[in-house]
């Protein structure tokens, strides 16, 4: 029975761990879509790269 108990807590951590992987990538997915949707807004942010052009006269 012990054997069978301690089969029973590994595979829930198991679970568990598998679990916690699954939400990082979804995390991680998530963030990729994200910057994804931003590079293709037409009307998005504006870079602050001021040092592009010379200053004018």
């Amino acid at each position: 029975m012990f054997a069978y108990e301690l089969h029973r807590a590994h595979h829930a951590e198991l679970i568990r761990e598998a679990a916690a992987q699954r939400l990082a990538r979804q995390a991680v997915r998530a963030a990729k879509a994200r910057r994804a949707s931003r590079r293709q807004d037409p009307e998005g942010r504006v870079s602050a790269d001021r040092h592009r052009f010379a200053r004018a006269a």
